[in-house]
């Protein structure tokens, strides 16, 4: 569903993460949607855990809306490495947004969220009315705790001030430009890279994390900027809404399908002593569509190829 003529045309909207993964596909959706004037903060020009330089990225940019997609992400090891920093960097970078952002009068207010906050067991298809109905996977859970305390503050902001602040709880990303630096990476740019890689010295055999029976759902990050813009234009409400594609995938066969698209023929390996995290992910999409006309047009299979072709030319080759 193509974005409103118009809408975006007199604002002056703050991407805050706009030069990450996320951010570049949503600040070129808010240029192709019309909009002149978008401000994408970086980490090396403002640190959005002190409040001061919130203060002074909030006065400078003069946003009618913010869209905060900054945030310290990771895979699985990442997360059992730094779950304090990944706590206290995510919570403290959203409160201080929406409460400043609250002080200066900002019309609206748009906070990712995370599919790690949902309970560990927490039954499929995850839906927002259950997402407060157990503790999330142990792995990830100060992560998903952090960033779900902005859920309770958009809430209580709106109740207490009128402050226009939505939720969305996007799946998993994949697309261009992700990250893949073999520490920090999620799973589909960890799989390509181990399997080109592979292939190109000639290997056997790719080693892969857990047993493979986990499932994740995954959302191709150009359909997840399209989301987020027709959220912004179009979604006013308290409750937090679900992004994703509504369909879900074993780890086992989304490696399967990763050799295939990387023409890696070996064997994968998979090493049981290393964590699944949480045992299923697949996420209630009815909400999106209904409140906000979104619907997911990549499937995994061309978003992939995408992805590898683009790392191929421009990841890869640096």
């Amino acid at each position: 569903m193509d974005n409103e003529i118009g809408f975006w045309a007199d604002k002056t909207v703050l991407v805050t993460g706009g030069g990450g993964f996320l951010g570049q596909h949503v600040v070129a959706k808010l240029n192709a949607a019309g909009c002149e004037k978008v401000v994408a903060s970086s980490k090396s020009e403002y640190d959005l855990r002190e409040r001061e330089q919130i203060v002074r990225l909030l006065r400078n940019a003069k946003p009618d809306l913010v869209i905060h997609l900054a945030a310290s992400v990771g895979g699985i090891g990442a997360n059992q490495s730094h779950p304090a920093e990944f706590f206290y960097d995510n919570a403290i970078m959203g409160i201080e947004l929406i409460e400043q952002a609250r002080r200066l009068n900002v019309r609206k207010f748009v906070c990712l969220g995370t599919i790690c906050a949902y309970p560990k067991f927490a039954p499929l298809p995850f839906r927002e009315e259950d997402l407060w109905n157990g503790y999330p996977e142990e792995t990830n859970a100060p992560y998903g705790l952090a960033k779900k305390m902005l859920l309770v503050q958009s809430q209580a902001y709106r109740q207490e001030y009128g402050f226009n602040c939505i939720y969305l709880l996007p799946v998993n990303l994949y697309g261009p430009k992700d990250n893949f630096d073999p520490q920090t990476s999620h799973v589909i740019p960890a799989l390509i890279r181990k399997m080109l890689e592979a292939k190109t010295r000639g290997e056997r055999t790719v080693t892969c994390w857990g047993t493979g029976t986990a499932s994740r759902e995954f959302l191709y990050v150009d359909d997840a900027a399209e989301a987020i813009l027709l959220a912004a234009e179009r979604y006013d409400k308290p409750e937090p809404v679900n992004v994703g594609s509504g369909h879900e995938i074993s780890i086992r066969e989304l490696a399967a399908l990763v050799c295939k698209l990387t023409g890696f023929d070996g064997e994968l390996v998979w090493d049981r002593t290393q964590p699944d995290g949480q045992p299923r992910r697949r996420l209630d999409v009815a909400r999106a569509e209904r409140e906000f006309g979104f619907l997911a047009k990549t499937s995994l299979a061309d978003g992939l190829r995408q992805t590898i072709e683009w790392y191929e030319k421009c990841g890869y080759a640096s």
